[in-house]
């Protein structure tokens, strides 16, 4: 409400005055009633939130004066990246870079006069730019991924090789040629295992035999990882293993020429091969094995036994090839380099000793890396490392988050589909964790304590500030990986802290020093007994690996909901790359998005899963999985218990039934009628007198399983009992590639062809109906594109299957 008040104004008498008696118009005067303020908004709030307010707008401040905000920029451009990888469709290029440029011209019109601004439009500007540098890569790859699984004769050059300490190699070819039958869209590089061969092949050595080919592993489960998307981006379009020894082709003509760039890394590769060939002839078993790892990356050696016991004790890492390995390198040969140094006054006196022995440095680990394989946590590392000794030379600080920033910047431009993987998730989330708490710790308040300064402390001081910092690196490794391990492998190890704070102390002042040392003397032959000392090092930490695993304490705690990744992985980044106390957003971001998933129901399991393939189908029922192998395939197999959180595996009953029809096409072998109906009654006997949620099969026939809502499931592995199965079951699973996707019956039918695909499928059985979820449901990305190829067209086609299958008669 308001008052209104007329006033009548009259001119007043003096200068300027007519004396004329005429009324001046009144004007009319608007007041505020009493009941009305205009105190400003912030005025009228309470003093406890005008504080708060006012603090918060400070540390905003105090956070861009310290250049934090500019930390953020990897995660916008890897963000960019990620969204364009996860999408369902590529996205226009044009539109991309248009998008890119209006975005860049705005932040440069803004300046820095205007910073919050300018701030607001990097943002999506480097959103975009990650998703060009997620385009070029693409385009960049573009690996031809075999289609289907196929038996051919292949011809290739050995680019890498690997053994596993049991006669098995592991070689990387590249193909030159296909035959018997020719394939179509051969793939330009391929992995495959060669068992029997009396010596290995050389990397450069051209050779030929009979190999069963197969496209990469997609997901095992919907939302889990999707291993043809590694493959593709490190260029293998296949997998596979030779049927017997391979040939060395000593007729080959003449081969392609091949650039500077392409015979520097195959003398890298024969290079690293050799260094892991002369650990392991000097220390045999795992003990060689896992010191050739520590080297060269080649860790198939290892036997599966201690490969366990190093993941559930939580020193998988010390394996890996990681900023553990790369820091203790480089500050070893740092430090020693520098005292070596020292010992020539003349010397210590004209240069910098520092910046000579960060040279020195960097050289070592430019050389460390360059034998390592390329992967992506030495990559990672190495790009730190270098980064840190660069420092060096322009009196920088070497350990800060800008160091950190940067190296996620090269590697998000260079390799942007690394962003989605586990290995840079989980390097990245570990060493921001470990610098943002040096930080603190060196910005905390110290209380000198006169009584501490005495020389008789000094030494308890220095052990305890070591196995302090071994206890406190380990713990803020464990938690800010934490996240990772459970969103990529759904496990927690319980007992890492222990384990570490025993074998770190080891692999620091034995096995990396006395490692660097064996590297420098191999090129004159003295390193063996550096070698031999190495070696009591990794047996200790093999002990300690066993021991701690021995204990238990491996968690499993299955797939989490999808949201709650992103929502704790956003609160993750304001904890580590924020100074001020608003930092904590993200430490009430992680708490409170964990209650929510601790407090929320489970989400409802799948009754019934099925591989890519069909030839592994598994019911699933309370802590219990069954499935129709005796022995399932570990590699899937173990994803969907982990995933699942189901330990317990009930093998299917093996039946006595009908014989398996005559040798030959299972698509064309056609049972009798009388065939038919013994086939069909045995299945209808083995639903009635098994019990629920258990598989009872006929060898290489037929398997069938009665869930515990009443549905009947039958998996095929010969398409003769097709049609008898259509009839028996309500769900009919094969790994045969059939022409049609569905029986005649009305029975839900999975084929070899269908899954194809759809990749892995759950199956949810409710009251509305059967609920299906697949791996994918389009083929438009590049890594998919080959589930859509059909090589009777030599075309791609999302579809072409009949509807009806011919099972019935």
């Amino acid at each position: 409400m308001q008052d209104v008040t007329t006033v009548e104004l009259r001119p007043e008498a003096g200068a300027g005055s007519t004396g004329s008696s005429d009324i001046l118009p009144p004007v009319v005067v608007i007041r505020p009633t009493r009941t009305q303020s205009t105190t400003p908004l912030r005025h009228r709030l309470p003093a406890a939130a005008r504080q708060s307010i006012g603090a918060g707008m400070r540390m905003l401040g105090e956070e861009a004066d310290h250049g934090r905000l500019l930390l953020f920029s990897p995660v916008f451009l890897g963000a960019g990246a990620a969204f364009w990888f996860v999408a369902a469709s590529d996205f226009p290029l044009v539109a991309s870079l248009l998008c890119l440029l209006v975005l860049t011209i705005a932040v440069l019109i803004a300046g820095r006069s205007r910073a919050a601004m300018r701030a607001m439009l990097l943002a999506p500007a480097l959103f975009a730019c990650g998703m060009l540098c997620a385009h070029f890569e693409s385009w960049r790859a573009s690996t031809v991924i075999l289609d289907s699984s196929v038996t051919t004769t292949v011809t290739g050059r050995v680019e890498r090789r690997e053994g596993n300490g049991h006669g098995r190699w592991r070689y990387i070819l590249a193909v030159t040629g296909t035959e018997a039958p020719e394939l179509k869209r051969p793939p330009g590089r391929i992995t495959a295992i060669v068992r029997g061969a009396d010596t290995p092949f050389e990397i450069g050595d051209l050779i030929t035999g009979r190999a069963r080919l197969t496209p990469p592993a997609g997901p095992a489960l919907p939302e889990l990882n999707d291993f043809s998307f590694g493959a593709y981006f490190d260029g293998i379009g296949a997998n596979g293993f030779f049927y017997g020894a391979p040939e060395k082709d000593l007729e080959a003509g003449p081969q392609a020429a091949r650039s500077t760039s392409e015979a520097l890394l195959e003398w890298l590769y024969r290079l690293r091969s050799s260094i892991g060939d002369r650990i392991r002839s000097i220390l045999p078993g795992d003990t060689g094995a896992f010191a050739a790892a520590l080297v060269t990356d080649e860790r198939r050696a290892i036997s599966n036994a201690t490969t366990e016991a190093l993941r559930q004790s939580g020193l998988a890492h010390i394996v890996a090839i990681s900023g553990l390995n790369m820091a203790l390198s480089a500050g070893i040969f740092f430090v020693g380099f520098r005292m070596l140094l020292s010992l020539f006054p003349g010397v210590a006196q004209a240069y910098s000793t520092k910046k000579i022995a960060a040279s020195g440095a960097l050289i070592a680990v430019t050389a460390y890396y360059l034998i390592s394989g390329f992967g992506v946590s030495a990559e990672r590392a190495f790009i730190m490392m270098a980064i840190m000794l660069v420092a060096v030379f322009f009196d920088r600080p070497s350990i800060s988050l800008r160091n950190v920033v940067l190296s996620a910047l090269v590697i998000i431009a260079i390799s942007p589909s690394e962003v989605l993987g586990p290995s840079f998730q989980m390097s990245f989330a570990a060493t921001l964790a470990l610098v943002s708490g040096y930080q603190l710790w060196k910005d905390r308040r110290v209380r000198e304590n006169a009584l501490l300064k005495l020389p008789v402390f000094r030494p308890i001081l220095a052990v305890a500030g070591f196995f302090g910092g071994v206890f406190l690196t380990s713990l803020i490794g464990g938690f800010s990986t934490a996240l990772f391990s459970i969103e990529h492998f759904h496990r927690l190890t319980a007992y890492g802290l222990p384990a570490n704070l025993a074998t770190m102390p080891i692999i620091s002042f034995i096995v990396m020093p006395a490692g660097l040392l064996a590297m420098l003397l191999m090129p004159f032959g003295l390193d063996a007994p550096l070698w031999k000392v190495v070696g009591v090092g990794l047996d200790l930490v093999i002990a300690v690996a066993k021991t701690v695993s021995g204990w238990g304490g491996d968690i499993g705690i299955g797939r989490m909901p999808a949201w709650y990744f992103a929502v704790a992985v956003a609160g993750f980044l304001l904890l580590t790359l924020l100074r001020t106390r608003l930092r904590h957003i993200g430490t009430s971001i992680i708490a409170a998005s964990t209650f929510i998933v601790l407090v929320l129901p489970v989400p409802r399991p799948p009754d019934l899963v099925i591989s890519e393939d069909g030839s592994l189908v598994a019911v699933v029922a309370t802590a219990v999985i069954a499935s129709n192998r005796e022995n399932p395939p570990d590699f899937i197999f173990d994803q969907w218990q982990r995933a699942l959180v189901l330990p317990t595996h009930f093998p299917p009953k093996m039946l006595d039934g009908p014989a398996v029809p005559p040798e030959g096409d299972d698509r064309r072998v056609r049972l009798s009628r009388d065939q038919q109906n013994e086939a069909r009654a045995a299945m209808r006997a083995a639903v009635a007198g098994s019990e629920a949620n258990r598989f009872s099969c006929v060898k290489k026939a037929w398997c069938t399983s009665r869930l515990g809502n009443g549905h009947v499931v039958a998996v095929i592995d010969n398409a003769a009992y097709l049609g008898p199965a259509c009839d028996a079951a309500d769900i009919v699973v094969t790994s045969v590639r059939l022409r049609f996707n569905s029986c005649r019956s009305g029975a839900t039918l999975f084929t070899g062809e269908t899954l194809r695909r759809t990749g892995s499928v759950e199956l949810r059985l409710a009251d509305a109906g059967l609920e299906v979820a697949t791996a994918f449901e389009t083929l438009s990305r590049p890594w998919m594109r080959h589930r859509a190829y059909d090589w009777r067209s030599n075309s791609f086609a999302e579809s072409g299957l009949s509807n009806v299958s011919d099972s019935g008669e």
